[in-house]
Formats: C-alpha cells, structure tokens, sequence
C-alpha cells in the first residue's frame, strides 16, 4: 500500500511550500510525490491533467493518495464527484489534510448499493460550491478593480521595482552570480526615497558656537543667571478503465 502525494499549483509565480508544510506536518511514511508542472492550466478537468493521470495510471488497490487541500485537486462540484468516483472504482483511498474536507470520510458508501452516501455527497457539493462561490467572487473583484483603475487613467499594472537604467546592470549581475536577495537589497536600497528626517532628530537651525554654549553648569546661581537655553541638554540625533493489478515496475 503506497501513499502517493499529488501537488499543483495555479501559476509559475507560486510555490508549493504551504502544501510541503502541512504534508510534512501530516507524517506520511514514504511518499511517492507527484507534482503538476505550473504551466498546467488549473481549469483542465483533474483527470485529463499529466501528473493526475500518472499517478493514476502508479496505483494499485489499496494505495491512499494525499492532498494538502481539497482545491488543490479539484475545482468544481463535477470535477470532484467525478474524481471520487474514479478513486473508488480503482479501490483508492483519498486523504485530505488541510481544510473543510479533511475532517470527512470521503470514501463512505453505502453497504449495498456502493454508491456515495447521500449526506456526504451533499456536503461535498455544498462545500465545493462555496469554494467556486469564493473564487469567482474575488475574480469579479479583480476585474472591478483594474476597470476602475482604467477610467482613472492607470493601466492596471504593477510599476517596475528597478528603474530601467538600473535593470540592466542588475540582470548582468545576476548572471555573474550574484544573489538575488543581495541584488533585491542593492536596488531597493538605491530605489527607495530617503525618508525626511524626524522633528526630533533635526539640528536646531539657530547658529552656535563653542563658546556660546558652556560644557556645562558651573553651580544653580551661575545656571540662572545664563540664559536657559544655554543650560539646556544638547538635542541627540478520466482515465478509461480501473487500474492496473499487475506490480509496479
């Protein structure tokens, strides 16, 4: 009985650490770590998906696949009524450890028919249509958004952290081995405004002198009879077919 761990990604710009952390936290015993390549596009059905379908093609009866999260998997109430319905075909247990889905027994059926029990498939379809709810939500969001933003003149963009002549210089420094963190700190360093300084930090504009002011206060009379600035303190700046049962090569 392997467990086989399935990874993905929605775009190249994110990394896979939040779902390394809660399936290391998880203790899977010799994980077989199937992972989509980011270009793969997040609205293709999981059962057409290259990795998905490898990993399909790797089990065997018995064997558990692992997911960090539910949506990490699926996306729609069919795509994931349709993956259950595969798993359970191939006699492959489905594990979710993060989220609304990890406290469910999403391999219940019923004892003589074999199909998913009604309750839970009413709460997998409720919980996978409030995930697309929430998706869709923030999508409309974003669009509102940059449309303001057109009206308003801006291109909806985000601005370039490096001026132009500086990216040059920064690119070429990289290929010769600089880090980027080193790079990051260098260009932003050079980038960023200097900030005005503080009301309490800034030197008095009143001209002094050594001599106008005394080291200090010889004793209270003298001190009083000075001037009381004088005596102040200086300002400190759908695969087809149930799986193999042949063994793994």
């Amino acid at each position: 009985m392997a467990n086989l761990v399935y990874k993905r990604v929605s775009t190249d710009q994110q990394s896979t650490a939040r779902q390394n952390l809660v399936l290391d936290e998880a203790g899977i015993e010799d994980p077989v770590v199937f992972e989509e390549d980011p270009g793969t596009s997040s609205r293709l059905h999981p059962l057409q998906r290259p990795k998905f379908r490898e990993l399909l093609t790797y089990a065997r009866p018995g064997d558990t696949v692992h997911v960090s999260e539910m949506f990490r998997l699926v996306r729609g109430t069919g795509h994931i009524l349709d993956v259950l319905d595969v798993l359970h075909r191939d006699q492959v247990a489905l594990r979710i450890h993060d989220g609304a889905f990890s406290a469910m027994d999403l391999t219940a059926r019923h004892p003589r028919t074999g199909e998913l029990l009604s309750t839970v498939k009413f709460m997998v379809q409720t919980l996978a249509a409030s995930g697309e709810l929430q998706r869709d939500l923030q999508r409309e969001l974003t669009y509102d958004g940059l449309r303001a933003a057109e009206a308003k003149g801006s291109k909806g963009v985000r601005r370039p952290a490096v001026a132009a002549d500086r990216a040059g210089a920064a690119r070429t420094a990289y290929l010769e081995g600089h880090s980027i963190a080193a790079l990051a700190a260098t260009t932003a360093s050079a980038a960023a405004p200097s900030a005005p300084p503080s009301p309490t930090s800034c030197p008095s504009t009143r001209p002094r002198t050594r001599a106008s002011r005394p080291r200090s206060c010889p004793s209270p009379l003298t001190c009083l009879a000075r001037s009381q600035t004088s005596c102040a303190p200086p300002n400190w700046t759908i695969p087809n077919g149930p799986c193999s049962t042949t063994a793994r090569p």
